[in-house]
């Protein structure tokens, strides 16, 4: 394994890199290019010194990569086929009948970039059992295939009902095509009950999988001969020739690596992850291990593909201020991204955002953004945010602050989504804070929820980078077989899963992983139920009373029903690299002061000064080159043996074991 190792994490506002060698670590930030995000990683490598590392091959590259997502929300998939049986070729359009809006007379569903005339139907069928009623008919494939090749699709997608049980008619569809397409089947995607969900994901993962395979080649044959894999959604890594045929594994590529580190720092805590950049912020919850679920959505599409449970607004230091109909101030989801930027990049911009109301409210420093590369104006904020005050007939600085209000109160609102509404008492976690904006807010966050400890990790401005470095090759595998448990037996689960996990490893094996280790999980619900829960898999019994406990502790009540098993999923992850931080050795430094408003004199430490085990109380300012922490009065902190900022609220008990990398 390579000793130099690279995370790189594309945001919608900055690319973070962070660079390992010798146990020695280096961070950079450059704004993103988001019309082609490959130049900024081309010029974070150049601005590091890392050229002669990468063309030597001794580069190893880890990714999280926004393309895929972006694609997506903007609608910019490539021209796909969708094959499907005959009578089902508008399953897309339907959709459910459950609607996001209950008393919304005008509900519009989902946007589907399908045209009509590139929908077909074949008539070969099974039946429920996988046993087929009918084959496809004479010249069939090939006429399917004339028509298919006059219409001129870059992908083609194909879901054919109750493929998951027996795929061969799906094969034989994607044998035709050959190589001359991008070919995406639902029995490799998603091989999983629901076909709507199913057909979801196969159609998105083959609209926009052109398109990263033209982003990863273009980042790969530029770092060759070095080696780059590419973050998926369950916080493993796949390679990058690899990663196009699991396209849709991407969607949250970046966000990720965030909890990886997040675990790596705090391990065995229970903890909920605050990563504010610029465009976005996502909040997870960690109790034990990252969670991962099946339920997500994306530009109001289901995604049924297993990936971390994280709940993401738009809420981030770019989020634009602005008065609505009504005349109240609303803050976001908009974002003035890179470009133009908020209005104190100097980019062009002029909309005030949550960026310029933190500098107007002189949080942020103005000469020491992104290290002093990076020069702030505070009177172009100020000239941003002065029309929202006058037409409110508030003072600058009151309607500076209402700002920070109301997207304290969105992210707020995302942090009971993850913790409140599924059933864990925010006060029993330990509030992890990252992203480059999220220093500024966390204390109002952690005392709008009764949190009385957080951490403030080494890095924070650039986590979801350094989390890349502490990911493994690995593959989460989904499959379904549904049924009653006290009709299955351990020796039949068993054997499907030992068929999981030959394909898995297959897999990892075309990229050079072997022995990858296996855990291994059941969906289960009561009989009746439409939805299920989670449960570790040893074996049948201590499953079924594991999903008991699960299901009381999320819903209050356990019931005296059948439990059915819905599907087997199976994670494969080799051994990565061991992320240890290295011993924080700075030489300490005198802090200065300034009059912060709302505070009054506060004092103001720069990171790189603080020592092991030095103890202050706030309110103060903790300025470092890629973020700035604010710690509100009553907040202590200390600094532990890597450099993190481990805080507690003044006057509470410890109750927590925290134990960081040593």
């Amino acid at each position: 394994m390579s000793s130099h190792l690279l995370g790189i994490d594309t945001g919608g506002t900055f690319t973070d890199f962070v660079y390992l060698h010798d146990q020695q670590f280096q961070v950079h930030k450059v704004l993103s290019t988001p019309d082609a995000p490959q130049e900024a990683i081309f010029r974070g490598i150049t601005e590091m010194g890392l050229d002669a590392i990468a063309a030597s091959g001794d580069l190893k590259v880890i990714h999280g990569t926004t393309v895929a997502t972006n694609a997506i929300l903007e609608g910019k998939g490539v021209p796909t086929a969708y094959i499907a049986n005959r009578g089902l070729s508008d399953l897309l359009y339907i959709g459910r009948q459950t609607r996001p809006e209950l008393y919304n007379l005008e509900v519009r569903k989902p946007a589907i970039d399908l045209p009509e005339r590139l929908l077909f139907e074949v008539g070969a069928r099974l039946d429920a059992n996988g046993v087929e009623i009918s084959g496809f008919s004479k010249n069939e494939l090939t006429q399917l295939k004339r028509r298919i090749k006059k219409l001129a699709p870059r992908a083609i997608a194909i879901n054919l009902l109750f493929s998951f049980i027996n795929d061969s008619h799906e094969k034989e569809i994607e044998a035709l095509f050959g190589s001359e397409y991008f070919v995406s089947r639902s029995s490799f995607v998603l091989p999983e009950y629901r076909e709507y969900e199913r057909g979801v994901a196969t159609w998105l993962n083959a609209w926009i999988a052109p398109l990263i395979e033209e982003y990863l080649v273009s980042v790969k044959q530029s770092l060759q001969p070095s080696t780059i894999s590419v973050m998926q959604s369950s916080g493993v890594t796949i390679a990058a020739d690899q990663a196009a045929r699991r396209a849709v594994n991407l969607l949250l590529s970046g966000p990720v690596g965030g909890l990886q580190a997040a675990q790596t720092i705090s391990r065995g805590s229970r903890l909920i992850t605050f990563d504010m950049g610029g465009t976005s912020t996502d909040v997870a919850l960690i109790d034990g291990e990252i969670k991962l679920t099946s339920e997500n959505h994306i530009a109001n599409l289901p995604i049924a593909i297993p990936m971390a449970d994280i709940h993401t607004i738009g809420a981030g230091g770019g989020s634009i201020a602005y008065i609505d109909e009504g005349g109240l101030l609303q803050v976001g989801p908009t974002s003035a991204g890179a470009k133009p930027g908020p209005a104190c990049y100097g980019l062009g911009g002029t909309k005030p955002t949550v960026t310029d109301a933190n500098l107007v409210l002189q949080r942020l420093r103005a000469d020491n953004f992104l290290g002093g590369r990076m020069h702030l104006d505070t009177d172009a904020a100020a000239e941003a945010i002065r029309p929202l005050a006058e037409h409110l007939h508030m003072q600058l600085l009151e309607l500076a602050a209402g700002i920070i209000d109301i997207a304290n109160e969105h992210m707020t609102q995302a942090l009971r989504v993850i913790s409140i509404q599924r059933g864990f008492d925010p006060r029993e976690f330990t509030l992890v804070c990252f992203g480059g904006a999220g220093g500024l807010h966390f204390c109002d966050l952690a005392e709008a929820l009764e949190m009385t400890s957080a951490i403030v990790p080494v890095n924070s401005g650039v986590l979801s980078a350094l989390g890349m470095l502490a990911t493994s090759p690995g593959r989460e595998i989904i499959r379904t077989h549904r049924k009653l448990i006290s009709d299955s037996s351990d020796t039949e689960i068993r054997r499907l899963f030992a068929s999981l996990q030959a394909q898995g490893e297959r897999e990892l094996m075309e990229e050079g992983v072997a022995n990858p280790q296996a855990k291994y999980s059941l969906d289960l619900r009561y009989l009746g139920q439409t939805f299920s829960l989670t449960a570790p898999y040893h074996d049948l019994s201590r499953a079924e009373i594991e999903f008991h406990e699960l299901h009381e502790r999320r819903y209050g009540h356990r019931l005296d029903k059948p439990v059915e098993l819905l599907n087997l999923r199976l994670h494969l992850e080799a051994k990565g690299t061991e992320l240890k931080l290295p011993q924080w050795e700075k030489d300490p430094g005198e802090p200065s002061s300034l009059d912060l408003p709302g505070y009054g004199r506060v004092v103001v430490y720069d990171r790189e000064q603080l020592i092991v085990n030095q103890r202050f109380t706030g309110p103060a300012l903790i300025t470092e080159a890629h973020a700035t922490t604010l710690v509100k009065k009553h907040w202590a902190v200390s600094v532990d043996r890597v450099g993190n900022l481990l805080l507690e609220k003044a006057g509470k008990p410890h109750e927590r074991n925290r134990r960081t990398v040593i």
